[in-house]
């Protein structure tokens, strides 16, 4: 299949759709974290009690950083050209479905997305998981291989893989991760240029 085929597209938001901001370190800190654990996966271990405080701490702390997202080089217009064509585009996001939509509404793109189709971590399992890719896939009612998860970081194009979607790595110069990769694009900006 080639890129310009594709009807059915899903993509990471944090550091895909927009300039990456979250600085996990400080994140692990604030949060009493050890540095080699996963925030979710660690959160979703604790104490019913001291998960939802630091749930409520981490809501806060990227609400702050969703009011003021920015998009990524051409990721504006990538979206409005795979609209133009009729193109299905979904959200798939390991932050909270509302700072989806804040976050979106702040790079001017929420009106292209679909809002039960802005699927966080409260939706479906945290990628890697596939979960939320094959609720997608469920909701168009088309196959997984019919989908493009558009990421920019291994755990996007692990879940793409499981789902048995097609892959998209963009907004990093190089690919480290070949095995997991259909596409690769330095940015959006080149990416809507692969679709011709």
């Amino acid at each position: 299949m080639s890129l310009s085929a594709v009807r059915n597209w899903v993509f990471d938001m944090d550091g895909t759709l927009t300039v990456a901001v979250h600085d996990f370190a400080a994140i692990r800190v604030a949060l009493g974290i050890p540095p080699e654990d996963d925030i979710l996966t660690h959160l979703a271990a604790l104490p019913a009690a001291e998960a939802e405080a630091k749930h409520a701490w981490l809501l806060e702390h990227e609400r702050d950083l969703a009011v003021a997202s920015t998009a990524a080089t051409g990721a504006v217009e990538l979206v409005r050209e795979l609209a133009g064509r009729g193109c299905q585009l979904a959200i798939l996001t390991r932050n909270a479905r509302e700072l989806a939509h804040v976050t979106l509404e702040a790079i001017g793109l929420a009106d292209c997305f679909d809002k039960e189709l802005v699927l966080g971590r409260d939706e479906a399992a945290p990628k890697p998981s596939p979960d939320g890719l094959l609720k997608i896939a469920q909701a168009w009612d088309v196959d997984p291989s019919e989908l493009v998860m558009v990421g920019d970081y291994r755990i996007d194009l692990e879940c793409g893989r499981t789902a048995g979607a097609r892959t998209v790595l963009v907004n990093l110069p190089d690919n480290p991760w070949p095995e997991l990769t259909d596409w690769h694009a330095a940015d959006c900006h080149q990416l809507q240029a692969m679709l011709g």
